[in-house]
């Protein structure tokens, strides 16, 4: 996994739809800010969208130069070979999930969640919200997952691939 901000501060917004000025407000709509979070924002020029996002680390105790995590993982949906486009990360408690069918971005959200079972949660209601079959569907990860956790998506769905 590529050096990323952790944070699950962050929301697209279409480009058309978006004024720079206003980039702290649209993520307030979707988050609660305090004093610590510094409002950035960043294009996604494939999905004609701007990442607004929240630059405060909250491992590290400051502020980030990096990029967020949720980039990474819109980037990543064009290296899935499949239609339906499937990219998850699972750090520190966060899920960082992109759903695309070909090149029609579905999803792209974070969730809170305490584990891995609650994670994978979350992925099947995203998919059962998109009417999505898991059973002919590959997920790939840019987070390393663990053996137990491989085993337990390769029950549901078609491979599980490392990014």
């Amino acid at each position: 996994m590529l050096d990323s901000l952790l944070t699950h501060k962050c929301t697209l917004v279409p480009k058309h739809f978006f004024d720079p000025s206003a980039a702290e407000d649209a993520l307030r709509e979707v988050v609660k800010l305090d004093g610590n979070d510094n409002v950035k924002y960043v294009d996604v020029p494939q999905y004609d969208a701007v990442l607004v996002y929240s630059d405060y680390d909250s491992i590290s105790g400051g502020h980030s130069e990096a990029l967020p995590e949720m980039l990474f993982i819109l980037k990543d949906l064009a290296q899935c070979r499949e239609y339906n486009k499937i990219v998850a990360s699972y750090c520190d408690g966060i899920l960082y999930l992109a759903i695309a069918q070909g090149k029609s971005l579905m999803l792209a959200n974070t969730y809170k969640a305490q584990d891995f079972v609650t994670a994978e949660y979350f992925i099947f209601l995203a998919m059962k919200s998109l009417q999505l079959n898991p059973e002919v569907s590959t997920i790939c990860w840019r987070s390393p997952v663990g053996k137990e956790d491989e085993l337990s998506l390769y029950r549901y769905f078609k491979a599980v691939e490392q990014i």
